[in-house]
């Protein structure tokens, strides 16, 4: 397995991302966040997602000397144009921002319309978290599943984040609405795996466990079934009516993924309840949680999150793990 070191990583794409256009700052945190993503394990939203963000530059579809633009702010709420800049960069801005609204107005939300991918949405639950605010966001997406009875892809799998501050390290959840997220999918298609579980249809509506095929057939399984997309439906209206931006229904594989509406909340915690009461409750939370009794001999209950911590610090110490052939060819870029 080849490990690169992380600072090497984030130079390499903060290069690439300034030759593509991008202005020093914006290709310095871009670099720094798919460096993160590599870093903290999702490797199908770091170095393996990156040539496709570049192509995607070159196309006109992502203009990496963007910047976010302001169209309404009431409160604690403002209403982003993305100007279909950077997805990572504008998300890291809007959820600042929402951090800042909120510790004037106790929430603060900031929905985005016209942006583009942000890659790892839990960025931005961490974001929030180890600002001391509880963070959620959310994002729709191209539709690559299908709604509960139907047959045809007509939701996107909507990614959905939610994170609470804690000072051991913040519980983040970040889920697709899909079994598994299409990145993971194509992680485990790479790596020659089948899934552990089945993630998605034939073509013949039969549930598999083939990544490619449901990859081919664009038709993900929803989480918890009919839960799951519903959930993934309303997720997608409120980011399209608060970001006054697009749906799901206005994406399609030929056009491809762009221009997408996304929402940030940040509710301030430390200070409506403070940091003493904060650290009492979650931990005491966590401490009956951690207490379960292991499905496996030896095992281990974590909490969402807590496994990322872990990877973080042994590829801070080893190096980031590389897909060989994806490196070379940013390497080359």
């Amino acid at each position: 397995m080849l490990r690169i070191p992380f600072e090497e990583l984030k130079a390499e794409f903060t290069r690439v991302l300034f030759e593509k256009g991008a202005p020093s700052d914006v290709a310095e945190l871009a670099g720094r966040l798919f460096a993160e993503n590599s870093r903290d394990g999702v490797y199908s939203h770091g170095l393996n997602r990156f040539p496709t963000i570049v192509k995607l530059i070159d196309e006109g579809r992502i203009r990496p000397a963007a910047t976010p633009r302001t169209v309404l702010s009431r409160g604690g709420f403002q209403r982003w144009d993305g100007n279909l800049g950077l997805g990572n960069v504008t998300a890291t801005r809007a959820m600042a921002r929402a951090v800042e609204l909120s510790r004037r107005y106790g929430i603060g939300c900031v929905a985005v319309r016209n942006t583009n991918h942000w890659l790892r949405g839990g960025t931005y639950g961490w974001q929030a978290a180890e600002a001391g605010c509880v963070g959620l966001c959310w994002t729709n997406a191209i539709p690559r599943m299908p709604a509960w009875g139907g047959r045809e892809p007509r939701l996107g799998n909507n990614p959905l984040v939610v994170a609470v501050p804690r000072a051991e390290g913040p519980v983040v959840l970040d889920m697709a609405l899909s079994q598994f997220s299409f990145g993971k999918m194509e992680e485990y298609r790479m790596a020659g795996k089948m899934l552990p579980f089945p993630g998605g249809y034939d073509e013949a509506g039969e549930p598999t466990s083939d990544p490619a095929v449901v990859e081919r057939t664009k038709t993900a399984l929803p989480v918890g079934f009919w839960k799951g997309s519903g959930l993934a439906m309303v997720l997608d209206l409120a980011a399209a009516l608060l970001s006054e931006g697009r749906g799901s229904l206005d994406f399609d594989e030929r056009e491809g993924e762009f221009g997408v509406s996304q929402v940030f909340l940040a509710i301030d915690a430390d200070s409506l309840v403070g940091r003493e009461v904060r650290e009492r409750v979650v931990t005491r939370i966590l401490n009956h949680v951690h207490a379960s009794t292991p499905v496996t001999e030896g095992g281990r209950v974590y909490y969402p999150g807590e496994r990322t911590l872990l990877t973080r610090r042994e590829n801070l110490e080893k190096g980031v793990p590389v897909n060989e052939e994806v490196w070379k060819i940013v390497q080359a870029m």
